[in-house]
């Protein structure tokens, strides 16, 4: 018997990545509900290719192309999608805070929810495991570091993870000095030397802000507290991620760079199932592999992000706020790459003890946020 699968992002670099993954796996899996934002003429040959019961074009307005007759439209699509009776995973490729409804509601309504949204739970970590307590729902990562530390603890109790070591890339400006780095331009911050990816998560990794969000999800996913999560640069993208037990011994999960294979583990996670799709692992080829420390001055996202991971309340949501404003800034030509810290730093300062712990509370803060940012720094 297939299961049912919900593509939500369905147009973007995850989004076609899982599409190429279920179409290899048609005997497991079938397509029952696709969404994307703007990309209507990608989401109608996607739509004809697979033949889902659901099509929802969100962001269909005067600047979009039409949505197409039967398709729903509107940022409804999203939770519509996410609690089909027909779709038993959820994969959430939303970019940003705008996936955050979607994941709570299918988690509430007892769905696998595959997550390529980060920041569902850097918003509102707590949340979502209150959803998924309440429906029954369950999280399975699908960024290959998360997916990576998933499959080194295979099952194992908490009290027996010492740390977590995240791998960072260090993306196109691993070894760019900091003069450099303020005459940084759009089109050198999106030469991504390893992966493939969207305009704003490419941004992200380049300034690290990414590894921030993803230390934070590390935090909700397996419960380690954050100082027992460290990021370590490896530009090879080979080694994920290090897991580290209490009795010293340490498992690291490794795999050619494809986020084909976090993809097909999120979906049949905690089984592993034959796909021809990603080339074998050749270690002579791959290597040699090499690991830096961050250079934590130059990429002060980072520890931005950790520390408001640890202040905990509203202020992962406002360091995901200001570093979404700040990016689609910085890729409007508006600002510099180095503001992008800068505005995070600035809204992390102006909204310190902003109320969080509930759903209005977390969106208001994110709203805020995204204010400070554009008086700020938007010119």
């Amino acid at each position: 018997m297939t299961r049912g699968v919900a593509i939500l992002g369905s147009t973007g670099s995850i989004g076609t990545t899982a599409l190429r993954v279920l179409e290899r796996q048609r005997a497991r899996f079938r397509v029952v509900a696709l969404t994307a934002h703007s990309n209507a003429a990608l989401l109608a040959e996607q739509a004809a290719r697979f033949g889902p019961g659901y099509v929802g074009l969100v962001g269909c307005d005067g600047a979009a192309p039409p949505a197409r007759d039967g398709w729903a439209t509107g940022t409804p699509c999203l939770v519509e999608a996410a609690t089909r009776p027909d779709a038993d995973v959820v994969l959430n490729a939303v970019v940003g805070a705008a996936g955050l409804d979607a994941t709570l509601a299918a988690l509430r309504a007892g769905k696998r929810v595959a997550l390529a949204n980060k920041e569902t739970l850097v918003v509102a970590g707590e949340l979502a495991h209150a959803a998924a307590r309440e429906g029954g729902g369950e999280l399975v990562p699908v960024d290959s570091e998360h997916s990576a530390i998933l499959q080194c603890i295979a099952g194992r109790p908490g009290q027996e993870v010492r740390r977590l070591v995240l791998t960072a890339s260090g993306g196109p400006f691993r070894t760019w000095p900091r003069e450099r780095l303020e005459r940084a331009t759009v089109a050198d911050a999106l030469q991504h030397p390893t992966w493939s990816m969207g305009r704003k998560i490419t941004v992200d990794s380049a300034t690290l802000a990414n590894k921030a969000l993803e230390v934070i999800e590390a935090h909700f996913l397996f419960g380690v507290p954050y100082e027992r999560i460290e990021v370590v640069v490896h530009p090879q993208s080979v080694v994920h991620s290090f897991v580290e037990f209490v009795d010293g011994s340490v498992l690291a999960q490794m795999g050619v760079p494809s986020m084909e294979l976090p993809v097909l583990y999120a979906l049949t996670h905690p089984e592993r199932v034959v796909d021809t799709g990603v080339p074998p692992f050749d270690p002579v080829e791959l290597g040699p592999l090499t690991f830096e420390r961050v250079r934590g001055d130059d990429f002060p996202a980072l520890a931005l992000g950790m520390a408001a991971g640890r202040a905990g309340g509203s202020a992962p949501a406002v360091f995901n706020a200001a570093n979404e404003e700040a990016v689609a800034l910085f890729l409007d030509g508006r600002i510099g790459l180095l503001d992008v810290p800068r505005a995070i730093e600035h809204a992390l300062g102006a909204l310190a003890g902003a109320p969080g712990g509930t759903r209005e509370t977390l969106l208001a803060a994110d709203a805020e946020a995204r204010r400070a940012v554009r008086a700020r720094f938007a010119r």
